[in-house]
C-alpha cells in the first residue's frame, strides 16, 4: 500500500491505521533517510496500539526504548549508530523476537540479515519539506 502524507499528523494517522492490524511478535522494519519521519511513524503506531505517543523518542543513542501500549509492549530499536548486526545481537535482538509485543526498527537496512522473514517493511520517502510517500509492504 502506498500513502501520501502532507504533515506529521497524517504520518501518525497512517501508522495508527497500521497498528490496528498488528499482531504480537510482529516486526516492523522502517526505512528512510534522516528526517524522513521514522520516529513520527513510531509515535503513530504507539498511539494506535493504545499507548502514549509523547513517550516516544528516538533511541539513536540508547539503541532500544520500550513502551507500554494498551495490552502490548513496543520495542523501539534504532540501528543508525550500530556497526552491524553484531551490535544488535549483543543487546539481545534475537531474544526480543521471541517475546510478545511489537518490534519496530529504524534504519532496518543496517541489520537486514537479522530481520525475520515475516515482517512489515515501511519505506518513508521525502517528497518535499512537508510531503512523504509511505509504502507499507507485508513480507512473508
Amino acid at each position: 500500500m502506498k500513502y501520501r502524507s502532507r504533515n506529521i499528523a497524517q504520518t501518525e494517522s497512517i501508522a495508527a491505521k497500521l497498528a490496528g492490524s498488528l499482531e504480537d511478535r510482529r516486526c516492523v522494519a522502517l526505512y528512510g533517510e534522516l528526517g524522513a519521519g521514522k520516529t513520527q511513524f513510531v509515535r503513530g503506531l504507539v498511539a494506535g496500539l493504545g499507548g502514549n505517543p509523547r513517550a516516544v523518542s528516538s533511541p539513536t543513542f540508547v539503541l532500544l526504548n520500550v513502551y507500554t501500549a494498551g495490552t502490548t509492549t513496543v520495542h523501539h530499536l534504532d540501528a543508525y549508530r550500530v556497526a552491524g548486526s553484531r551490535d544488535f545481537e549483543q543487546i539481545g535482538f534475537s531474544e526480543l523476537l521471541e517475546q510478545d509485543g511489537v518490534i519496530v526498527i529504524e534504519w532496518a537496512e543496517k541489520v537486514a540479515d537479522l530481520l525475520p522473514p515475516r515482517r512489515i517493511d515501511v519505506r518513508i520517502e521525502i517528497i518535499s519539506a512537508s510531503q512523504r510517500q509511505i509504502t507499507i509492504e507485508r513480507i512473508g
